[in-house]
C-alpha cells in the first residue's frame, strides 16, 4: 500500500522500522535514512534476521533542506516519518513541502539555541501544506500523540464536556546506571530544566521548574513521585477541547534523578550557550550527552514497566464523570520484540500506527493536525493490536489516587 521514509536511527527509529516492517500489507517499501549510516545499517540487519524482511538504507543530514529534498526524490515515498531530532521538524517539513510528500513526527519544534518548543511554527504550515495537497501530521508519539488521542475517546465515548485533564507519565523502570536519560540527553535534560506550565481559567499559569510535586498510585507500579512539566500536548488540547477548565502534565523522576541532574546544574554540565574550552567552542550539555549512555543502549539491561495515561474529568448527561485511560508497558517485552526499551517503544509504535492510519486514509486531509483532531477509534483498535493495551478505569468524582 505505501512506501516509506524515516529518518532517524536511534531508538524510536529502530522501533518505527521494526513496527512498519511487521505490517508488511500497509508498509510495503522502507527507507531508513540518518546522519550515521551505519546505525541504520544495523537496524536493517536486525529486521532482516529476525522478520526476513528487506529494508533499504541511506545517508542524509537532516539539518539540511537541499539533501533530504534529493533523498526523498530518489526514494519517492508516500510519506516521511520524521524520528529526528525536534530541532529538525522545520527542515523535514520544508523538504516534503518542496517535493509534495506526507509528513510525520513524534515531537514538535524545538529551537536549538533557546530550548523554546511550542507549535506556532509547525501550525503556520497548515496553508502551504493545504496548498500543495499533503498533509502532515503532528506529535504521533505517546505523549504527545497517544495521550491526545486518549483524550479525544474520552470525548467522543465518555463525555459530553471534559473540564479537567491530567495528564501521567510514569516510568519505573531501572537501567541500573547511577544516571542515564532514557531518551535524548540533550531533549530530556532540556525539557526538565524548563519552568513548569499549566493552563486554567483560560490562561497559562508559569511554575519553576519541578515546584509542583505530588505522589501518584499508577496502576501495576504504586505510588511515584510525578512533577509538573510543561508538555506540548497541553497546547494543542487547550485549542481542541471546548470546555477545558484545566489541563497539567506530570512526568515521574527519582530522587537520585534529581540529586544527580542538581549537581550537573550546578557546575554548569546543562549549560545550552558555548563556552570556550582550550581555545574550542563547546557547548556543556553537548559534552553531557557524549559521555551519558547512549539511550538505544538501554534495551537489554533496563526491567520494570512504564504507565502514561490520562484522567479525565467532565459532564455526561447532566452528571458529573470521571475515568482513567493508561498503557501499561513492560521494558524487557518491548526489549524482547524489537531490541527497545519502553520509551522508545511507546514513541515508536504510535508513529508507525499514524503512518499507517495516513497511508490507509483513515486518517486523511490536506493540511497540519493534531492527533486529537481525528477519529480516534481506528488508532485505539491498532494500539490494541500493535502492542500497547490499553485500560479504561471508571473512577467515582471525588476519587484520586494521590498519596497524600
Amino acid at each position: 500500500m505505501g512506501k516509506v521514509l524515516i529518518i532517524g536511527a536511534g531508538g524510536v527509529g529502530r522501533v518505527v522500522a521494526h513496527k512498519c516492517a511487521l505490517n508488511p500489507d500497509t508498509f510495503q517499501h522502507i527507507t531508513l535514512a540518518s546522519r550515521t549510516l551505519s546505525k541504520c545499517e544495523e537496524i536493517r540487519n536486525e529486521i532482516k534476521d529476525k522478520w526476513n524482511r528487506e529494508i533499504d538504507v541511506a545517508r542524509v543530514d537532516a539539518d539540511n533542506v537541499n539533501e533530504l529534498i534529493d533523498l526523498i526524490h530518489l526514494v519517492k515515498p508516500d510519506l516521511v516519518i520524521n524520528v529526528a531530532l525536534p530541532y529538525q521538524d522545520l527542515t523535514i517539513m520544508e523538504a516534503c513541502m518542496e517535493t509534495k510528500v506526507d509528513y510525520l513526527d513524534t515531537a514538535n519544534y524545538e529551537h536549538p539555541d533557546t530550548a523554546k518548543f511550542e507549535y506556532k511554527q509547525q501550525w503556520a504550515l497548515d496553508e502551504p501544506f493545504k496548498e500543495r495537497g499533503i498533509m502532515g501530521l503532528l506529535g504521533s508519539g505517546f505523549d504527545p500523540g497517544v495521550t491526545n488521542v486518549f483524550v479525544a475517546y474520552a470525548q467522543k465515548h465518555y463525555f459530553d464536556i471534559i473540564e479537567y485533564i491530567d495528564i501521567l507519565d510514569c516510568n519505573a523502570g531501572d537501567h541500573g546506571y547511577p544516571f542515564a536519560t532514557n531518551f535524548n540527553p540533550e531533549i530530556n535534560i532540556r525539557e526538565v530544566n524548563s519552568k513548569g506550565r499549566y493552563w486554567e481559567n483560560g490562561k497559562w499559569i508559569e511554575t519553576e521548574p519541578m515546584e509542583i510535586k505530588m505522589v501518584w498510585n499508577y496502576p501495576e507500579i504504586g505510588p511515584k513521585d510525578s512533577y509538573l512539566l510543561y508538555h506540548e500536548e497541553e497546547e494543542s488540547l487547550v485549542k481542541h477541547i471546548k470546555g477545558l477548565k484545566r489541563i497539567r502534565f506530570w512526568m515521574t523522576f527519582s530522587e537520585s534523578y534529581l540529586t544527580h541532574l542538581r549537581v550537573l546544574d550546578n557546575v554548569g554540565m546543562t549549560r545550552i550557550d558555548p563556552i570556550e574550552v582550550d581555545g574550542c567552542k563547546v557547548v556543556p550539555l553537548h559534552v553531557l550527552k557524549a559521555l551519558l549512555p547512549d539511550p538505544a543502549s538501554l534495551g537489554a539491561r533496563t526491567k520494570g514497566k512504564t504507565n502514561i495515561g490520562v484522567v479525565c474529568e467532565g459532564i455526561k448527561d447532566g452528571k458529573r464523570r470521571k475515568i482513567y485511560i493508561y498503557n501499561i508497558c513492560d521494558h524487557q517485552e518491548a526489549y524482547k520484540e524489537v531490541y527497545s526499551q519502553c520509551v522508545s517503544y511507546t514513541t515508536g509504535v504510535p508513529a508507525m500506527i499514524g503512518a499507517k492510519m495516513m497511508l490507509e486514509r483513515k486518517w486523511y486531509q490536506p493540511g497540519v493536525w493534531n492527533m486529537e483532531q481525528f477519529d480516534p477509534d481506528p488508532f485505539m483498535e491498532e494500539l490494541n493490536r500493535q502492542g500497547l493495551p490499553w485500560h479504561v478505569l471508571e473512577m467515582e468524582p471525588n476519587e484520586t489516587r494521590e498519596v497524600e
